[in-house]
């Protein structure tokens, strides 16, 4: 189990307001989240049609080409 140290930001009236991580402890915590995410999506996936190899690649660039427009 990953292990977060924490640090408690209180506002004048000693009341927790916001919560401070060590930077890699964060970017760990982004790693689990998208893994999740990717796991979730290729489950809700798994019986779509899938595309053969020259298919993917065609879409795949498509997507790259309309994110440069954008």
């Amino acid at each position: 189990m990953l292990e977060i140290h924490k640090n408690y930001v209180l506002n004048e009236q000693q009341q927790p307001i916001a919560v401070q991580i060590p930077i890699a402890e964060f970017e760990q915590i982004e790693e689990i989240l998208e893994n999740y995410g990717l796991v979730k999506l290729m489950d809700e996936t798994h019986n779509e049609e899938q595309l053969a190899k020259n298919e993917a690649l065609k879409f795949y660039q498509l997507l790259k080409d309309s994110n440069v427009e954008s």
